[in-house]
């Protein structure tokens, strides 16, 4: 299984976008939706599975 890394970053005029990392291949995109799928291409898998975490970094209501 492949480990995939989606950072938020930002541009000089301060637009968000998002980059997908895995080992040496990355992509780039608008949503991390985008950045993923661009990235699934590289790796060239004809099957693809995924277990995604999604940390917010907020604190919860407790």
């Amino acid at each position: 299984m492949t480990t995939v890394a989606i950072l938020p970053i930002k541009d000089a005029s301060g637009e968000k976008s998002y980059r997908a990392i895995a080992g040496d291949k990355h992509s780039v995109g608008k949503t991390a939706g985008q950045a993923l799928d661009a990235l699934t291409v590289q790796l060239g898998e004809t099957e693809f599975t995924a277990l995604l975490v999604i940390q917010s970094f907020r604190p919860d209501t407790f």
